[in-house]
């Protein structure tokens, strides 16, 4: 699982009620680190934040979506740049999870698939493309929002393929040079027809069909220029 990147430790610190450091969006409490309540106002947060955008968005505001008072926030969160943090965080480290949970022992081919068809819907919704605009928006202000999204979201996602393919590596059924590499490569084969035109403004969502050919364009590009077999 992806872990918040130690710049984000050691740049956006904030003090739990007590006085200690806690990592940015997360308090020591009874409940834990990620209390309901925690969740609660990142919900609210959520809500906010692509209702108003980041500029628009105000704490108070995300207090009264969250149902907590702003005095509770402030325990939680001690500014909007770490609640913003705190929330592209959680949702790029659920997406990763949930989209490179990838089999080793798995079929190859099918599980490429499988996964590149989770990512492109991923990357597809609504919430996701409002995300990724707000953060490019932030980014030149405040670019450690902009990394801590990069890392908890696609260098995870990068991580996790890469395990997979060294894993396919030692069974014989892939030759890498460079899995970083070819696993970057893969991801962006995924999105870049689909995804990066809704980025900038594009907001015509592509078709089942385009999404189909643009999944099959890309597992087999991949299978042909590494699997140890080159598909017919």
């Amino acid at each position: 699982m992806a872990s918040l990147p130690d710049f984000a430790h050691q740049r956006i610190e904030r003090r739990t009620a007590g006085g200690r450091h806690a990592e940015p969006g997360r308090t020591e409490t009874a409940a834990g680190p990620a209390s309901p309540k925690h969740d609660q106002i990142l919900r609210g947060a959520r809500e906010v934040f692509l209702a108003s955008g980041f500029d628009g968005a105000s704490m108070g505001e995300i207090a009264r979506a969250a149902g907590v008072s702003k005095g509770t926030l402030y325990v939680y969160f001690d500014s909007k740049e770490n609640l913003f943090t705190a929330l592209v965080t959680d949702e790029c480290k659920r997406t990763a999870e949930a989209c490179f949970d990838l089999d080793p022992e798995g079929p190859t081919e099918q599980t490429l698939r499988a996964l590149a068809c989770r990512y492109v819907h991923a990357m597809l919704e609504p919430g996701h493309i409002r995300t990724v605009r707000m953060v490019i928006g932030v980014a030149e202000k405040l670019p450690e929002i902009g990394r801590a999204f990069l890392q908890a979201g696609q260098e995870a996602g990068v991580a996790r393929l890469s395990d997979w393919l060294r894993a396919k590596i030692a069974q014989g059924e892939f030759v890498i040079e460079d899995v970083e590499m070819a696993a970057w490569q893969f991801m962006l084969g995924c999105q870049g027809k689909l995804v990066i035109p809704m980025i900038f403004g594009d907001n015509a969502h592509p078709d089942a069909a385009m999404i189909r050919n643009v999944v099959d364009q890309t597992v087999r590009s991949f299978l042909s220029a590494f699997a140890s077999t080159k598909p017919a």
